[in-house]
């Protein structure tokens, strides 16, 4: 067991210039672990994050949907919490729960009155360390994920249509070309040996983040922490570099799904979120394809009237990853026109530019996106997982608008040119097949239960 006063300050950073505005405080125990607290009296709650750097990537060949899998089986029972407990006492607190899995990490959550504070330690140190394992538990997870995947991709024209683009992208062998929930033929092979080895070594001290905010004592906290955690065993963990992918030209593929509409989908490879092309990345999104007056929404929704949705986004990948155009064309109309005038767009701003409207207009919009996922202590405690989780540092989000503001008119050219223009990617058009997927088709919570 650590002792208390061996839990290090890592970090202080002030969370803003509001006046009694608490710091967030960054702290690492002995044992590896990482808590980052900020207190936040505004209202009797408190949301408290527990963010592993384990996600699909870490997989391999294979084994693929290990990571989307252990994230349910987390929810089943431990030594000391029966199956069907950690909800039950959740519920019973008020609590709000949930828990994600992507290509570089997998979070739990819970955000609760503070008087249940001391709750959601015990119940998450429980689980990372004392977790039961078993064919039952496996088997009946195992058939969750399974009718999940058949729901949301095998039988779901927005899942199957991502899961084409990233596997040729990628190649399906590479860490960001297989989904998240994994192929259907690794889902049905996983071997409860390969979860008790996915389990020890990476639900360890030194692989996760805990992130407690809202109205806490950071003493108290502290405290909470050595008594719950302090005493957990580090495991060897070495990160694996990701390779790279470099598309050579353009890669054109076609399939038939269940939809009422072309859809055209196109992707390029983009910096990873440490890297800092990300920030004129995310400028020439805004300028280009988000919102209603960016130049590809405008001529394709309002002015030629070819398509009803334009939705563009680079991933947030710790390596680097996928830049993503998403068209859905009105009915009759094919996706190689907007395809056309993507293409247009793309060189009128390489060889035009851009005007200081639009600069501006993109950095206001992506500064108040920051600031909405600073408001509440859940979305905060969101964001301080993720850019730990991703690139080391939760404090990146507080440079987030000072690096949007030094992107420069020239940078956004260059890297409409560099990452679009220049460079190469795979276009996919869906065509309907004749018949529609059934958009009312019903389910409940209780059947991905996560």
């Amino acid at each position: 067991m650590t002792n208390l006063n061996e839990i290090e300050l890592v970090e202080r950073v002030p969370f803003g210039t509001a006046r009694g505005t608490a710091p967030v405080e960054k702290y690492r125990l002995p044992n590896g672990l990482t808590v980052i607290i900020f207190e936040d009296h505004r209202a009797p709650v408190f949301s408290y994050h527990t963010w592993f750097k384990v996600g699909s990537r870490h997989e391999k060949p294979g084994k693929t949907g290990i990571a989307h899998l252990f994230e349910h089986l987390m929810f089943k029972e431990t030594i000391n919490t029966p199956e069907g407990e950690f909800d039950r006492l959740m519920e019973h607190a008020g609590a709000q729960t949930n828990a994600a899995t992507w290509t570089d990490w997998t979070y739990y959550y819970e955000k609760l009155p503070t008087k249940h504070l001391e709750l959601p330690f015990r119940l998450e140190a429980d689980r990372m360390e004392h977790m039961v394992l078993g064919t039952h538990q496996l088997e009946s997870e195992r058939e969750v994920v399974i009718n999940e995947r058949s729901y949301r991709v095998d039988n779901d024209p927005e899942g199957k249509i991502y899961e084409v683009l990233y596997a040729n992208a990628f190649g399906s062998n590479h860490p960001y070309g297989w989904p998240t929930i994994g192929w259907m033929d690794d889902i049905r092979s996983i071997q409860l040996a390969d979860c008790m080895e996915f389990y020890g070594k990476y639900y360890a001290p030194n692989n996760a983040t805990i992130v407690v905010t809202g109205d806490v004592d950071t003493s108290v906290v502290l405290n909470l922490i050595h008594r719950y955690y302090g005493h957990m065993k580090p495991q060897e963990i070495s990160e694996a570099e990701v390779p790279p992918v470099v598309l050579q030209g353009e890669q054109r593929l076609e399939i038939e799904l269940q939809l009422a509409s072309d859809r055209l989908l196109i992707g390029y490879m983009c910096p990873s979120i440490r890297d800092s092309r990300t920030f004129s990345l995310s400028v020439l999104n805004e300028i280009l394809f988000n919102g209603d007056s960016s130049r590809v929404t405008k001529r394709l929704v309002f002015d030629d009237e070819l398509a009803t949705d334009v939705h563009a986004w680079p991933a947030s990948f710790r390596f680097s990853g996928l830049f993503q155009i998403d068209v859905t064309m009105k009915p009759g109309v094919s996706a190689e026109a907007a395809l056309a005038v993507i293409d247009e767009e793309i060189h009128r701003l390489v060889t035009a530019g851009i005007t200081d409207r639009e600069l501006q207009k993109a950095y206001n919009t992506l500064e108040a996106d920051t600031v909405r996922h600073l408001l509440s202590c859940n979305s905060v405690a969101n964001a301080f997982g993720l850019y730990e989780s991703t690139t080391g540092h939760f404090s990146d989000v507080f440079h987030l608008n000072e690096n949007t503001r030094k992107v420069t008119a020239s940078d956004v050219v260059e890297t409409a040119k560099h990452l679009l223009a220049d460079a190469g990617r795979v276009v996919l058009f869906a065509r309907p097949s004749g018949e529609l997927a059934d958009d009312n088709k019903e389910t409940s919570d209780e059947d991905f239960d996560e």
